[in-house]
């Protein structure tokens, strides 16, 4: 069963765009006038690894495959046989599965034949084939047996034809001058229209007049079709453009002459990950075609993680709600303009909240994890459905609770310890595990993890020549991890070397647990130290703030206390908030399966238990009265900030209106910044019900950086 999608009405809706480009809607196949009749573009969903552009076409597949010809194909995954021969490539594999799934019997309508593919096909096969070699023949023929069966349903057809050709090519006369592949191809060729295609489908051959050298004549066309197959190069990207126009003029066929009117709507072809170079080869003839004023009438949807692909360089774009109602594309002058780039966006709260009613109908789940698992994954499909299927999972009555099962310990955090059972047939997995699969595919999460602790390239780079000896010369494995998530899709910036949110909270959730090192946790620990000594005074790039937060991360509070209450007086008391914003921006040292109430909370609201902390974990020792006052009163603070900013955790209200409280008591008592302190007190709890970033200046629309301006020492924007 395909997963529910949500947010995707633009595409879905009965009168959304897959409706107008295939002229039926999804649901009940009603007929809908085409947006673009004469000249339907080629639609291309943008967006990065789980915005769920996958989701969409494996949807459009179930919803319109019984009432119209559909196929769908992995540009990534096509893979070559055990024992591909010489006629076998991408594209040669792509298309027979294609057509495979085209033929498909729908309603109403005859299954789609593809006498020009077959043809071609065959004819390319046949470059490998000798008299000595008969085996070969008859396994090229036998992988090809699912598309010939489109012309000839007789499942032993083409064992029939191997004998037959080998004994044409034996009668033949040897001309040196004509290459043997062509005429093994010719031999092929004629073979095949004389024992299996019937009159009628005997002149698709002439459809191969047109190739080039061909003069007109199919049979030449076809035998000039395998001699540049074979020979490689620009003269086999020339073979297989015309064998994806072979599909494309049997498609063509098949919608009209005599069967016009049999069949509803348009036939439709999706491509996912189309911007890989089989996704190319397989959209650019298409789009060539259409832009010399051939028209097709297929429905073609693919998918790109790259938005800003060569390949889409003068596409028509819009964002996904843009299209809901008609996408205002018009063709320019450029082939490329032949595309209509839709952005797929992020889903909104009301979507995560739909997903958890689904899951969770009897609404169990904490208020506010919604809204919290919307900030952690920014509405990113993939994470919504993982996370929204663990709270279901993780709520069922009579489940398991053991971790995080319990409902009033459920946070996003612990979400990512869970595990789900995705199919029945696969064991459960953890959802930070197999989200990592997912958006991560193939990658070294172990040289990722480390790096996702840094701040910009510079402490990647440090940390690649510390961490990770035996792999990096100088930093450079951060430069190459640098751009692969680049070319991924995924930001790297100045604050975060991994920038997306998400993606660095899985990768920290896995340096802090991949060892099963508990309490220990000797990889986090060493990573967050290396930092910790590079930022510190006469380490390699010395910052007061991103030591501190360093020293957040490892659980130390003394000092970053300590820090806030020196500089506290000082005169800019906007960089000073933007210090306490940055400091305890830190990830939090999670223990594994923690159920209870998180420890910070306690200390934020002054209730910690076993009576006051030590002097030496407070840093009281040697303070006067009013400088102890200060001092545990920015402790509180300090930890409320700490835990209201973390993704992983959900807003409490009793602490955001002390974090208020305090931050109120402390404009009483700046020299200069009462109204700063005040609006901070105003605006951040606004701010965190509104699940948005603390901004900075308080109450400003936007957000700024780390905040390191005027507090403390060096500290540039790539630290």
């Amino acid at each position: 069963m395909e997963r529910e999608l949500y947010g995707r009405e633009a595409i879905f809706g009965n009168d959304g765009l897959a409706a107008r480009l295939t002229g039926l809607t999804p649901y009940g196949s009603a007929r809908v006038a085409y947006e673009h009749r004469d000249d339907p573009p080629v639609a291309v969903l943008t967006g990065g690894r789980g915005m769920g552009k996958t989701a969409v076409l494996k949807q459009l597949r179930h919803l319109y495959r019984e009432i119209t010809p559909v196929a769908l194909v992995d540009c990534e995954a096509v893979v070559p046989p055990a024992d591909p021969g010489p006629g076998w490539t991408p594209v040669t594999g792509a298309l027979p599965e294609l057509a495979t799934q085209l033929t498909a019997k729908v309603h109403a309508a005859r299954p789609v034949q593809f006498p020009r593919l077959s043809l071609g096909l065959v004819a390319v096969a046949s470059i490998s084939w000798t008299r000595e070699d008969e085996t070969r023949a008859q396994r090229d023929l036998h992988s090809l047996g699912p598309v010939l069966a489109t012309v000839d349903t007789r499942g032993d057809a083409a064992t029939g034809w191997v004998t037959k050709v080998l004994s044409k090519l034996a009668s033949s006369a040897f001309d040196s001058v004509v290459p043997l592949a062509g005429m093994v191809a010719e031999a092929t060729v004629e073979t095949v229209l004389e024992e299996t295609f019937s009159r009628f489908q005997r002149r698709s051959a002439d459809w191969y007049g047109s190739y080039p050298h061909a003069g007109g004549n199919g049979r030449i066309g076809l035998r000039q079709l395998a001699v540049d197959f074979e020979r490689g190069g620009d003269l086999r990207r020339r073979a297989e453009d015309h064998l994806v126009l072979a599909l494309v003029a049997d498609l063509v066929r098949a919608y009209g002459g005599l069967a016009r009117g049999a069949r509803r709507g348009r036939p439709v072809l999706l491509l996912d990950n189309a911007h890989t170079v089989l996704g190319r080869q397989l959209v650019e003839p298409v789009l060539r075609q259409r832009a010399s004023g051939v028209r097709d009438q297929i429905a073609v949807f693919a998918s790109s993680r790259a938005r800003d692909h060569e390949g889409l360089s003068h596409a028509v774009r819009r964002r996904l709600p843009e299209v809901a109602h008609g996408s205002h594309w018009v063709r320019g002058c450029e082939v490329t303009s032949g595309i209509l780039a839709v952005e797929l966006t992020a889903l909104g709260p009301a979507h995560v909240q739909a997903a958890f009613d689904r899951h969770d109908p009897v609404g169990r789940a904490p208020a506010g994890l919604a809204r919290g698992v919307h900030r952690l994954t920014g509405g990113r499909p993939l994470g919504v459905a993982l996370l929204a299927q663990a709270v279901g999972e993780a709520l069922v009555p009579g489940a398991s609770r053991t971790g995080a099962s319990a409902a009033g310990s459920l946070v996003p955090g612990a979400l990512l310890d869970r595990t789900v059972e995705l199919r029945e047939d696969r064991a459960p997995v953890r959802v930070a595990d197999e989200l990592l699969a997912q958006l991560l595919p193939d990658r070294e999460l172990d040289v990722l993890s480390v790096l996702a602790a840094a701040h910009g390239e510079d402490s990647a780079r440090l940390l690649a020549t510390a961490r990770l000896r035996g792999r990096s010369l100088d930093g450079d494995v951060a430069l190459q991890v640098r751009d692969v998530l680049r070319a991924q899709g995924w930001p790297v910036g100045p604050e975060y070397f991994v920038a997306d949110p998400l993606l660095r909270a899985l990768l920290l959730h896995r340096l802090r647990f991949q060892d099963g090192d508990h309490p220990h946790y000797a990889v986090w620990r060493a990573v967050h130290e290396t930092l910790r000594t590079a930022y510190a005074p006469g380490g390699r790039c010395p910052s007061v703030p991103h030591r501190l937060h360093q020293e957040l991360v490892l659980g130390r509070t003394r000092d970053c206390v300590t820090h806030l209450r020196e500089r506290f007086t000082d005169g800019d008391v906007t960089a000073w908030l933007g210090s306490l914003r940055f400091i305890a921006s830190a990830p939090f040292p999670r223990m594994p399966g923690s159920t209870g109430p998180d420890p910070r909370r306690a200390v934020a609201l002054g209730r910690e238990t076993g009576g006051s902390p030590a002097e030496g974990e407070t840093g009281l020792a040697g303070l006067g009265e009013r400088a102890v006052e200060l001092q545990m009163q920015l402790r509180r603070l300090l930890h409320a900030v700490w835990l209201l900013s973390d993704p992983l955790a959900l807003p409490d209200d009793e602490v955001i209106d002390k974090m208020a409280h305090e931050l109120r008591q402390l404009s009483g008592r700046h020299p200069t910044g009462n109204s700063v302190l005040w609006d901070a007190a105003t605006h951040w709890p606004r701010d965190i019900r509104a699940w948005r970033p603390l901004s900075m200046p308080p109450g400003s629309p936007g957000s700024n950086g780390p905040g390191t301006h005027g507090s403390g020492q060096g500290g540039g924007s790539n630290a």
